[in-house]
């Protein structure tokens, strides 16, 4: 059996930071990107920031097809190659 590993998770005012977001693993790069393009939408976490994970805010008007992506790309960014 294979270990598992998660791609994303919801953050609801963690640490009392004020927002919701959606937390996942995101391609080489394209961390510094979305929050250097969206720092409204995107941000860096405390914890897993510096592995390049995510934080998207969902307590902004939020488009789920974007969201739909952005957890595919999370998934490949863990998955096994296999």
């Amino acid at each position: 059996m294979r270990n598992k590993k998660s791609i994303a998770t919801i953050s609801d005012n963690h640490l009392g930071e004020g927002r919701i977001g959606l937390i996942c693993a995101a391609p080489a790069g394209v961390q510094q990107q979305l929050v250097d393009e969206e720092p409204d939408r995107f941000y860096v976490l405390a914890y897993v920031g510096h592995r390049g994970w995510i934080g998207v805010r969902l307590d902004r008007k939020v488009d789920w097809d974007e969201i739909g992506e952005i957890i595919v790309d999370a998934y490949r960014c863990v998955a096994p190659r296999t």
